[in-house]
C-alpha cells in the first residue's frame, strides 16, 4: 500500500517547505568560459563549497563539464541521465545536441546532433540494450515535437509524433516534453506544453490512450512537464511534474489518478530517484529533496534572490554559485551525487558530490 493511502484514499503532504540560505565563492564553467561568483561570505576561492543540510550536504564541484572553447550549452533546457558504465548525459540547447561526459567530467562525445533541443531523457536497459527515451522540441530538418528513442551512440530506433487520434486541430498543439517507459513497454509521453494530456502507446508506437488534460482539479494539470516511474511502494505509479499547478501527482499505469504526492513547489520541472528518495528540479531556484513520505528533508541551492528564478535572460556570472535560478533538469547517481542543469541563456551544467559523514 502507498504509505500516504489509507482507508479514505490519498492524503496529500502538505507539511510547510523551509528554505537553507547558501552563500560561498566557486568558479564555474559555462559556455566554455570560467566565472567567478562571490558572496559576502566568502574569503578564499580554496574554501569548501557547500548546499544541503544534514546527511543531504553536498560540495559543489567546481570545473566540471567544460566544454571546448567555443562551444556553449545554450541554455541547457533539457535533462540528464547516465548508461551503465556511469557516463552522463546532458542534453543542451544547441547544436552541440547530448553532450556525454565520464563521471570525472571529461568530454567523451557529443550524439544526437541533428537534434538540437532534446528536453527530456529517460535512460533504461531493453532486451540487454541500452537505450535513451527522448523528447525533441526542434531538430533538423523541420522535425519538432517528436519522441524519440535512441542507442546511447545516438542512433535513432523510433519515433513517434503526433497521434491522428488526439484530435489536434494545428500542429503547434503538439507540444510534448516527456517520455518513459511502463513496466509492461508502453510508452508514455506527456504533451507539457501543450493540452498537458499524457499520451499512452504500445511498445511498437501505436497510440491506446490518453488522461489528465488542462485544469487544477484531481487528476488534471497545468503543464505536465515531466515524467518518471516512481518504484518506491508496492505498486510501480507514474509521477507527474505538474509545474504551474506547483506539484507531483501519481497516475497509475491506466491513466487512473491517484494523488497529489506534495503541493507548494516552485514550479517542479524533473523528478531523479535515490533508494527512497526523490530528487525534484524547480525552475523557480531550487532541488528539493523528497522522503519516501515525501517530506522535504533537504534543500539544494535555495535562492534567495526571487528575481532571479526561472530568468532566461540571466548571465551566470550573475548567478551565485551555490544557488540556481532555474533548476531545469536533475539527476542524481548511484553514488548520490548529483547533477543540475540551469535555464539561462548561455547554460549552467553543476555537479554536487556528497559529502561523506
Amino acid at each position: 500500500m502507498h504509505p500516504q493511502m489509507g482507508s479514505k484514499g490519498f492524503m496529500v503532504n502538505r507539511r510547510a517547505f523551509c528554505s537553507f540560505g547558501a552563500a560561498s565563492t566557486l568558479a564555474v564553467v559555462t559556455g566554455g568560459a570560467k566565472m567567478q561568483a562571490q558572496s559576502k561570505n566568502a574569503s578564499t576561492n580554496s574554501a569548501r563549497l557547500s548546499t544541503g543540510n544534514g546527511e543531504w550536504t553536498y560540495d559543489l564541484v567546481p570545473h566540471w563539464g567544460m566544454l571546448p572553447e567555443g562551444k556553449k550549452f545554450g541554455g541547457t533546457h533539457g535533462a540528464i541521465t547516465s548508461d551503465k558504465d556511469g557516463n552522463i548525459y546532458i542534453s543542451t540547447q544547441s547544436d552541440t545536441g547530448i553532450i556525454v561526459y565520464s563521471a570525472d567530467g571529461t568530454l567523451i562525445r557529443q550524439i544526437a546532433t541533428d537534434y538540437p533541443e532534446v528536453h527530456s531523457m529517460q535512460y533504461t536497459v531493453e532486451d540487454g540494450n541500452e537505450v535513451i527515451y527522448t523528447v525533441v522540441q526542434k531538430g533538423t530538418p523541420k522535425e519538432n515535437w517528436l519522441f524519440l528513442k535512441m542507442k546511447t551512440d545516438g542512433s535513432i530506433l523510433q519515433k513517434i509524433t503526433a497521434p491522428k487520434e488526439a484530435g489536434f486541430k494545428a500542429s503547434n498543439e503538439w507540444r510534448i516534453t516527456s517520455a518513459v517507459p511502463g513496466p509492461d513497454g508502453s510508452i508514455f509521453i506527456a504533451n507539457g506544453y501543450g493540452d498537458s494530456r499524457i499520451f499512452r502507446f504500445d511498445k511498437q508506437g501505436n497510440y491506446k490512450s490518453s488522461f489528465a488534460g488542462k485544469g487544477d482539479g484531481d487528476g488534471l494539470c497545468n503543464c505536465s512537464h515531466g515524467l518518471a516511474v516512481d518504484m518506491r511502494y508496492d505498486q510501480p505509479l507514474l509521477i507527474v511534474c505538474d509545474r504551474e499547478n506547483l506539484r507531483l501527482s501519481h497516475f497509475d499505469f491506466d491513466g487512473g489518478f491517484v494523488g497529489h504526492v506534495t503541493q507548494h513547489m516552485r514550479r517542479p520541472c524533473q523528478v531523479s530517484f535515490h533508494g527512497d528518495n526523490a530528487i525534484v528540479s524547480e525552475l523557480q531556484g531550487r532541488v528539493t529533496i523528497l522522503d519516501k513520505n515525501n517530506v522535504p528533508v533537504a534543500f539544494l541551492g535555495d535562492n534567495p534572490d526571487k528575481s532571479q528564478w526561472a530568468s532566461y535572460r540571466l548571465e551566470p556570472s550573475s548567478i551565485g554559485a551555490t544557488v540556481f535560478s532555474a533548476a531545469h533538469g536533475c539527476y542524481i547517481d548511484s553514488n548520490a551525487n548529483i547533477y543540475v542543469s540551469d535555464w539561462n541563456k548561455t547554460g549552467r551544467i553543476t555537479k554536487l558530490e556528497r559529502r561523506s559523514i
